[in-house]
């Protein structure tokens, strides 16, 4: 059965032609799973990382990546500054990763399993009830799956991002979700534990240099355990992998677009399950799609100049993780 966002992002691929690299990651009911990837080949090149899809009712997250993709396509064919960039760097991508959810407009794929809590990632002491992961049946949400098991769409990612990403001198993964509160959020690890993670302070820096390049953005920064702590989160398992690899620094953030707001605009859209975390209101789209751009070429700016976050020295390394306790974890 046809689903428009895998058509847009087949199309897009053909228009990229042989400016993308594109693997088909595995298939699952039927459908690819497809993994891209842009710019230079060196293998230790700083890379974004762009990810949508992951919860298949969350639509929206796949199509604010092919909005950016196919904004980048259109660019490589006349902005020099955007072709220099890439030639030493990267942008990797899988913008859809659960095509069966998206068909099926649930929140898990095709085994009921939530991809988000499939990771073999544990929380440290218990992680928020439910809503953390819960393994008592896939008729319930936020489904683990059956212990020690990957579903194909995890390895997929994991794999990917294990030999495509991790071995980058510098590397943001941005996830991009909906569905909670008010306001949009930039989550980091850790998801299992509200403890300071390893490179908080070059979270912090990156923090700083986001606020003081686009000083009026609409985002909240912080550790995603400030909204709960979870079981099996793949971010966390792969932001460990990366530690266990010895490259660069690598970090793996969340985008949770605040999906409420649309509710409270459009109150008629809780009728629906789709519009629970979706915006409905064809203007409300468009804005969604245009709002998260410059987001995503600040990260990829980042990851090209990432000595002004990635490389810091004792002082400025113990100065960012002060203000970071003080900030999100006191």
């Amino acid at each position: 059965m046809s689903l428009p966002e895998l058509e847009q992002l087949e199309s897009l691929i053909e228009r990229l032609g042989e400016r993308v690299r594109t693997d088909v990651l595995a298939r699952v009911g039927g459908y690819p799973i497809y993994g891209l990837e842009m710019g230079t080949r060196d293998e230790h090149a700083p890379c974004l990382l762009l990810v949508g899809g992951v919860h298949g009712l969350e639509r929206i997250g796949t199509k604010v990546v092919l909005a950016y993709l196919g904004s980048l396509a259109e660019r490589l064919q006349w902005d020099e500054l955007t072709r220099n960039a890439l030639c030493r760097s990267r942008i990797a991508a899988i913008p859809l990763l659960n095509p069966v959810g998206m068909r099926a407009g649930t929140r898990c794929n095709g085994n009921g399993v939530d991809l988000m809590r499939n990771g073999p990632a544990t929380a440290d002491g218990e992680a928020f009830p439910l809503v953390g992961g819960q393994r008592f049946s896939p008729l319930l949400p936020w489904y683990m799956g059956p212990e020690g098991r990957l579903e194909p769409e995890s390895k997929a990612l994991i794999d990917f991002v294990t030999s495509r990403v991790l071995g980058a001198k510098a590397a943001i993964a941005l996830d991009v979700h909906s569905g909670f509160g008010f306001q949009d959020r930039l989550w980091f690890p850790y998801a299992r534990t509200r403890q300071p993670f390893p490179n908080t302070s070059e979270v912090y820096a990156l923090y700083e240099l986001l606020n003081q390049t686009l000083p009026h953005h609409v985002y909240r920064t912080e550790p995603q355990s400030r909204a709960y702590t979870a079981d099996g989160d793949l971010w966390d398992y792969l932001y460990d992998q990366s530690r266990s690899h010895g490259a660069g620094v690598f970090v793996p953030m969340t985008l949770e677009m605040g999906s409420w707001t649309w509710v409270r605009k459009n109150p008629r859209q809780l009728l629906s399950l789709p519009g629970t975390f979706n915006p409905i209101k064809h203007h409300r789209l468009q804005r969604t799609l245009r709002r998260h751009l410059l987001l995503i070429d600040f990260l990829h700016r980042a990851v090209v100049g990432h000595r002004a976050w990635a490389e810091l020295d004792a002082l400025h390394r113990e100065r960012c993780l002060s203000l970071a306790v003080n900030l999100w974890f006191t």
